[in-house]
């Protein structure tokens, strides 16, 4: 069966085609020869089907503070102009023989061509501030480091999604985020943008596609092998975040599902692990005992008891509004803020949807995810 990436379309989670040939507008040495990694920074970019939103990717790299010394677009058999808008604008193109199956066989078969010392990803849906390369290599001066990851804004904050989206991020970046960081152990650097040490990677094999969260995947695995991960909150970036309810069932499917497989692929060493323990315990509780109280425990006392219950929806807005009033005011966009919160709720409750589904099929009725479709 054959599969896209990044494209709205489902994906097949299949064993990545042999990556013995190259479609490029510059030549590359083969994967199996030895490679000298130079110092410096490659950025690579899966695509499928993205000429909407790739040019606005490519300039956005070709206009940091901080250049990189190559930007490799994986056009990944793309039906679109893709490769096309991406080589116009002086970036590298890669192009598999064949559609490779998902986000991770992408990534990899994009490596074989990075030279560099550090290697950012970046999703083809997302732009960078000008800073934001330079801003995130200080994260990666401790040799230990094998990742980093930066502040995620929504591009768009238009629709409810968007809107809750925008105050979900601003408060897990704003609060969640930095005390994970104090431990040097964040639960995941970012996919849509995030460094890596290239030899970490090469390691490690790659990012792995035996989930569909490559990217908690790998950040978990890092931490098995003694590395640490680092936040770094002026390094912005901005992806398109799913705009109607389609794509955002399509995002949240995958999130789901992959922090659940994640869970059980990293079971046995998990808990081994200082203080990732404790932030993945925190994220279960979260995902699983706050759930179930906000979708049975909360409506039945609301019924039965009192109705005053309700207001219980509210208990802990004040720990969400104060972290997020903070960091909207950093950002000079505190009204846009307080206006989103009612839309943060709504998100809310969906994403405890999504996430007691995924739990059920996975763990209670055995049916995991090996496809899904990106939203965005």
């Amino acid at each position: 069966m054959h599969a896209t990436l990044d494209g709205g379309t489902s994906q097949t989670l299949i064993e990545p085609p042999q990556a013995d040939a190259l479609t490029s507008n510059r030549e590359h040495p083969q994967t199996a020869q030895p490679r000298t990694l130079i110092p410096g920074v490659t950025v690579l970019i899966p695509a499928y089907n993205e000429e909407a939103s790739i040019a606005d990717t490519v300039r956005s790299v070709q206009a940091q503070t901080t250049q990189a010394v190559e930007i490799i677009v994986v056009d990944d058999c793309s039906k679109d102009r893709t490769g096309q808008i991406a080589r116009s604008l002086g970036a590298t193109v890669l192009r598999p023989p064949m559609n490779q199956g998902s986000k991770a066989t992408a990534l990899n078969f994009g490596m074989q061509a990075v030279r560099t010392e550090m290697v950012l990803t970046i999703d083809a849906d997302t732009t960078l501030e000008s800073t934001a390369i330079e801003h995130l290599l200080p994260a990666m001066a401790d040799p230990t480091t094998g990742a980093a990851s930066g502040f995620v804004v929504p591009r768009h904050v238009r629709t409810i999604w968007e809107r809750g989206r925008y105050v979900e991020y601003l408060y897990a970046f704003a609060f969640y985020k930095p005390i994970q960081d104090y431990y040097r152990k964040p639960m995941i650097a970012s996919g849509c943008f995030a460094i890596y040490r290239t030899q970490d990677v090469l390691d490690l094999g790659g990012w792995s596609h035996r989930t569909v969260g490559e990217d908690m995947d790998l950040t978990w695995t890092l931490y098995e092998h003694g590395k640490t991960v680092r936040y770094a909150a002026n390094a912005v970036c901005y992806p398109i975040e799913p705009h109607n309810f389609d794509f955002l069932r399509k995002q949240l499917t995958r999130w789901s599902h992959g922090f659940v497989q994640c869970m059980r692929v990293h079971w046995g060493s998990l808990w081994s692990v200082p203080y990732l323990r404790m932030i993945v315990a925190t994220a279960l509780w979260d995902a699983t005992i706050a759930a179930i109280a906000f979708f049975v425990a909360i409506p039945l006392l609301a019924i039965f008891v009192h109705p005053l219950f309700i207001l219980l929806y509210l208990a802990d807005l004040p720990g969400i509004l104060i972290p997020v009033a903070m960091e909207a005011s950093r950002r000079k966009e505190t009204a846009k803020a307080l206006a989103c919160i009612p839309a943060f709720y709504v998100l809310r409750f969906v994403n405890f949807y999504f996430v007691l589904k995924a739990f059920w099929n996975e763990f209670v009725v055995g049916k995991k995810l090996r496809t899904f479709e990106k939203g965005h």
